[in-house]
């Protein structure tokens, strides 16, 4: 589903904590933390996600929302902490996956976005907070959130990505990251092309691009996309999004791109006010998908309070093998009704007690 994240001033609409000297210690000091566990280095097998030595691997983790606006608004990077004791925080749920949005025209630099947070610092500043998510053991998923044709700035998400630039993020992405396999690459947030509806013209821009229904600018479809990173030397594995925000998977088989690396995951975005929003939708059409390539719940949320719908979604991923995970809107402080957090140091919402008691099973 589609959110707005704008902060005008201080409206906002919508690792490891220092280790004692030495390594023995003295009588009665305790010892230091022992060293986080290896991020897993991943690929697709089958309908799974496993790591190096074949062992299956689900994610669970949260998105950290803030790097696909803040540079582009002209006022920072990031949108609260990203220093490791905010990372440790994230760690201490147990959780093993970190979903990290991007900026398109802040990452090149591109259309008059500011100089202070755009180009090779940007790059500089995700290249630090990804060292820091690996170093504590967690999986980066990046993806584009925020994109623009033409000469625009990216204030906001489009319904595809763009011809005029989407290609050449993406080589510029995969060549930074295509040596760690402990990065994702999550194309395109989440498409709606078609006004936004369920056709076979939506699913054949999402998948060919180019002229496509209710948009006025050259689509990039998501077999440019794939062939994009996978020309930069990439082995890494691809989410990839369906069509009504992510949230609609019924034609994704069919227009599945193709990967000579057969390292393709689905991504699904699913709340509890989105579409597919019923058991009976995740059956008839994610369920499929699950048979064929991994699925990855990239956003999952619920924003009634309440904690029942995505308890039972999260309940149907775990039942299936090809459920390989799911990531909780959203790791940020905005007093929104989707705030997993109260404060940076990790202390949840009652919302997100649900995901910080499922991630510690």
């Amino acid at each position: 589903m589609q959110f707005t994240r704008v902060r005008y001033g201080t409206l906002l609409t919508v690792a490891v904590l220092g280790a004692c000297n030495g390594t023995g210690g003295s009588v009665g000091q305790p010892p230091p933390p022992p060293p986080p566990p290896p991020t897993p280095a991943l690929h697709v097998q089958g309908n799974q996600l496993v790591d190096s030595a074949g062992r299956v691997v689900r994610l669970k983790g949260v998105n950290r929302s803030g790097t696909e606006y803040a540079c582009a608004q002209g006022w920072g990077f990031f949108d609260g902490p990203s220093d490791s004791a905010s990372v440790a925080a994230i760690a201490s749920w147990r959780a093993n996956a970190v979903r990290v949005p991007l900026n398109e025209t802040c990452w090149l630099a591109i259309n008059g976005v500011a100089p202070a947070y755009s180009g090779a610092s940007y790059h500089q500043a995700i290249s630090d907070f990804v060292g820091r998510l690996n170093r504590a053991g967690l999986v980066v998923i990046l993806e584009l959130h925020w994109s623009a044709a033409g000469t625009a700035i990216a204030l906001g998400q489009a319904p595809m990505p763009n011809r005029d630039h989407t290609p050449r993020f993406w080589r510029e992405v995969a060549a930074a990251y295509g040596g760690n396999n402990a990065v994702i690459f999550d194309l395109f947030n989440e498409p709606f092309p078609d006004n936004n509806a369920n056709t076979a013209e939506a699913w054949r821009c999402w998948r060919d691009g180019g002229t496509c229904g209710g948009m006025s600018f050259q689509a990039a479809g998501m077999q440019e996309l794939v062939d994009s990173v996978r020309s930069a030397g990439a082995t890494n594995v691809i989410m990839v999004g369906g069509v009504q925000y992510a949230a609609t998977l019924s034609s994704w088989r069919a227009n599945k791109p193709t990967d000579p690396l057969n390292n393709l995951a689905a991504s699904w975005h699913i709340y509890n006010f989105s579409w597919c929003s019923t058991k009976a939708c995740w059956d008839s059409t994610a369920a499929p998908v699950a048979v064929q390539v991994p699925l990855v719940l990239g956003e999952l949320g619920q924003n009634d309070s309440g904690s029942a719908f995505v308890t039972a979604l999260m309940d149907w991923m775990d039942a299936r093998q090809g459920g390989s995970g799911y990531l909780g809107w959203s790791w940020d402080v905005w007093r929104q009704p989707l705030d997993l957090i109260t404060s940076y140091d990790g202390t949840p919402t009652p919302y997100g007690q649900t995901f910080k008691t499922r991630f510690s099973r």
